[in-house]
C-alpha cells in the first residue's frame, strides 16, 4: 500500500502575529508548525500503513525552512519525504496550489492520498476536492473513521444526527478530522532516523510548470485590499454581578436575541 500525505506548514497559532506594509501575514516572522489538522492526516497515514503494510511518503508545497517541519513528520515515521520549494510560488492560491500538488502527485506512486481536512491559517477546507478533481480522481471528505479494503476506500463520516458511509474505489483522496485518531509524539529512536531518511526536493522545472502560472502571477483570486481592525469601543467593567446580569438581559432583549 502506497501512501501519500500531504502537509502544510502553517504558522504557530500561539506566536505573535507580524503583518507586511500591505497587510499579509509575514510568514518568515513567525515560526512555522505542521498544520495541527496534517497532524492527523499524518497518523492516519502511518496507521493504515502499519495494519497494510507499503510504505508512507509526505508532501509538503513550501518554503525551505519547512523542512524543519517535515523532519518532524519523518521522526514521527513516514518513510520518506517530498518538498516542493520555489521563490516563485509565494503568493500562490487554491487553484495553483492544487495545480503544483496535482503535478507532484503525478511523479509519485501512490492507492491513496490523505489530507487533514483543512490549515488553521485558512480554514478552507478544500484542498482536497481541488486536488481530485485534477487528478481526475474521487475524494472522500471530512472521515471520522477509515477503512480500506477490498480495493476500496471506506470512510464514517459523522454528522449532527449520525454518520455516512462513503466508499470510493482506490486510487482515491481522503480527508480526515481530528476525532479519527491521536497523533503519535515522535521518539527519540525516531528523531535520530529522520535525520538520516530520504528528503528529495522539487522545484517548479522539476514539475513542468512554468513559474507565470503560479505564486501571485498565476492566482486566481485577489485581494484588492486589507485594513486592520481597530476597536474604539471602552469595555464596560461590571463588579457587581447583580448589575452585570441586568445589563446582559438589558443588551440580549434590545438585539431581539431573547
Amino acid at each position: 500500500m502506497n501512501i501519500v500525505v500531504c502537509m502544510k506548514e502553517t504558522p504557530d497559532t500561539t506566536a505573535e502575529k507580524r503583518f507586511t506594509a500591505d497587510m499579509r501575514l509575514d510568514r518568515a516572522a513567525v515560526p512555522g508548525v505542521i498544520n495541527p489538522y496534517d497532524e492527523y492526516g499524518i497518523e492516519e497515514a502511518l496507521a493504515q500503513r502499519d495494519k497494510l503494510g507499503g510504505e508512507v511518503t509526505l508532501l509538503c508545497m513550501g518554503p525551505e525552512r519547512a523542512e524543519e517541519s517535515i523532519r518532524k513528520a519523518l521522526a514521527m515515521g513516514v518513510d520518506k519525504a517530498v518538498l516542493i520549494s520555489d521563490p516563485a510560488l509565494e503568493g500562490s492560491d487554491l487553484i495553483t496550489t492544487a495545480r503544483v500538488l496535482a503535478a507532484a502527485l503525478k511523479k509519485l506512486q501512490f492507492d491513496i492520498i490523505i489530507f487533514g481536512q483543512a490549515s488553521t491559517d485558512s480554514n478552507g477546507g478544500m484542498m482536497v476536492a481541488a486536488v481530485a478533481e485534477l487528478l481526475g480522481l474521487p475524494a472522500l471528505t471530512w472521515a471520522s473513521r477509515l477503512t480500506i479494503e477490498g480495493g476500496k476506500a471506506i470512510i464514517k463520516r459523522a454528522h449532527e444526527t449520525g454518520y455516512d458511509v462513503v466508499e470510493a474505489p482506490l486510487p482515491c483522496v481522503v480527508s480526515v478530522t481530528q476525532v479519527i485518531n491521536v497523533p503519535r509524539y515522535p521518539s527519540l529512536k525516531g528523531i535520530m532516523q529522520a535525520k538520516r531518511k530520504e528528503l528529495t526536493t522539487y522545484k517548479l522545472a522539476d514539475l513542468g510548470v512554468e513559474a507565470g502560472s503560479v505564486g501571485s502571477a498565476g492566482a486566481g483570486t485577489k485581494v484588492e485590499s486589507a485594513n486592520r481592525v481597530v476597536l474604539n469601543r471602552t469595555p464596560e467593567i461590571f463588579k457587581d454581578p447583580e448589575r452585570a446580569a441586568i445589563y446582559i438581559a438589558d443588551y440580549l432583549e434590545k438585539r431581539k436575541l431573547i
